[in-house]
């Protein structure tokens, strides 16, 4: 599994807009992607316009070629691509040890 973190900055004053264009593009878009496992998005507290998004996909292959390289990234950039103030930065990561409560 990998995880893919997304940081991504909106324009003042798009909260309301950019949060419900993000949830639509996940189960619209997103969710349909080869490999897609699971994604949530988190805002900040301390900066409001600076969000992170976390998606799970089951290959590095699967964001980088499959979804970048394809239609649907396309499709998921024109519904929250609007609310960007700046392009985000995207790393991928994967797991090194984890505990549950």
């Amino acid at each position: 599994m990998i995880l893919e973190i997304a940081e991504i900055r909106i324009a003042p004053g798009q909260h309301a807009a950019f949060e419900e264009a993000v949830t639509r593009g996940i189960a619209s878009v997103l969710s349909t992607a080869k490999g897609f496992c699971s994604a949530k998005v988190n805002r900040s507290v301390e900066s409001p316009e600076r969000y992170v998004l976390h998606v799970v996909w089951e290959t590095l292959e699967d964001h980088t070629v499959a979804f970048r390289a394809g239609p649907l990234f396309h499709a998921w950039r024109a519904i929250v691509g609007p609310y960007f103030a700046a392009p985000p930065v995207v790393e991928h990561f994967e797991l090194v040890t984890q505990k549950k409560a």
